[in-house]
This record gives C-alpha cells, structure tokens and sequence, in this order.
C-alpha cells in the first residue's frame, strides 16, 4: 500500500495577497476574467501548497510557497516544481462550495481526489451518467441515504478518471464504482470503495461530512489517509 496525505482548506484560510503564487501561477491567474473562477483557482493552488510544503518538509511563509509552482500537464492534471525542478510527489486537488482538498502521494503513483456536495439530482442524471448497478444501488437506497450515495458514486467516479488521467473525457458509465467495498479499520472515519474499470480495479476512500462528501482513489492501492497539520 502507499501513503497518502489529505489537506482541506476553505476560502478563509486563503491569503490575501497572491505573492505566494510563482510568477507563472501569477501570469495564469490575470488570465482568467471571472471572479469566481480565480477564487476557486486560488483556494485550489493555496491548499495544494500548504500540504505540499508540509509533506516536503518546507517552510509555509509566502516566500517559500512561492517556489512551489504547480503547472498542468498537457491532459490537465496538476504536476509539482520545486525551484523549476520536478518534485518528488504526485497530486490531485478538488474544490467545491467553498472549499478545497488535496492528496498528495509518492512520484509515479495513479491518484485523484474529489470533493461532492450532497445535494438532489433528478432521475435522468443517474440515467445518463450511472451503470446499470450503480442505478440498482440508488433504487435500493432509503430516501434518507439516496443524495448521499448519489454524491459518492458522482466523486468516486471523478476521483477515478483524475487517477486514470483522462477526467471526464471518457464516459463515467466505463467505470463502475462500489462505496460498500469492505469496513472501516480502527478509529478512521474513511470508508474504503473500489472502482473497475476496463478489467482494472482500482482502491479508494470516501468520507462524508455535513454536506460534504470526499473520495480518494489511487494505485498502487492505498492505505487510510493521513490528515495533515499545518
């Protein structure tokens, strides 16, 4: 199993000031006209580098956050500079109402994360988006349960396209995932899923919270993920 760091952060813990960002974050950032989509750009990089100064042992002033530079790959998914140097790591990050998470796990490992609000979805979503058992799992579920299973299936689903590196370019219904894949081991609040995909079956995580739920998935697979203190 490999280790993965988990950090969430909310639109309060952002600094003020963008001199954490690296000049080219900087550059990308004026490039962007709507005002919620750079607050969520910044709460998504400002929560990636404080897990990632903390899992690289690096100071968390604005000076030293911005050395850390996270670019996109060609197929979107954030890749880590240190110093315009490849760092050692590979992550993901997610932002939803308001707040943003990110995992981070040892370079060369498959990874994704996701955060979901628990909200009402109408029956052509699960349709259009969901396979045929994952329909099943819903019409199965209490009315009490039903938004919040929708909610994990939806990330998990996510979680696993950002791991596969292809995000939602590829149809979700090609890929299949089960939030009841085993129990809770010892005093963690994560519960573990699993998604096939393409003969493949990849091993996650998935915690709610208020109206909240997250998911975690990655290969090799995963051991409970760690919370972070910064």
């Amino acid at each position: 199993m490999i280790d993965v760091a988990w950090l969430e952060q909310s639109v309060a813990d952002v600094r003020a000031e963008d001199d954490w960002l690296s000049a080219g974050e900087a550059v990308r950032l004026s490039g962007m006209r709507f005002p919620k989509r750079r607050a969520d750009w910044k709460l998504g990089r400002w929560t990636a580098k404080r897990a990632l100064a903390a899992c690289l042992n690096l100071a968390a002033d604005h000076r030293s956050l911005a050395r850390i530079e996270i670019r996109p790959a060609p197929g979107g998914a954030p890749e880590v500079f240190l110093g315009g140097e490849p760092a050692p790591v590979t992550i993901s990050i997610s932002h939803r109402a308001g707040w943003a998470a990110c995992a981070v796990a040892r370079q060369g490992a498959a990874l994704g994360c996701d955060l979901e609000v628990v909200e009402s979805r109408s029956d052509a979503f699960a349709t259009d988006y969901f396979t045929a058992e994952e329909q099943e799992l819903l019409a199965q579920a209490s009315p009490a349960e039903r938004w919040r299973l929708l909610a994990v299936l939806w990330s998990g689903k996510e979680s696993a396209l950002k791991a596969l590196r292809v995000g939602l370019r590829l149809d979700t219904r090609c890929v299949a995932v089960n939030p009841f894949a085993g129990q809770v081991s010892g005093d963690s609040d994560w519960c573990p899923l699993c998604v096939h995909y393409n003969g493949q079956v990849l091993h996650g995580w998935w915690r709610p919270t208020g109206n909240l739920v997250r998911t975690m998935v990655a290969a090799p697979a995963p051991a409970t993920p760690h919370t972070l203190q910064t």
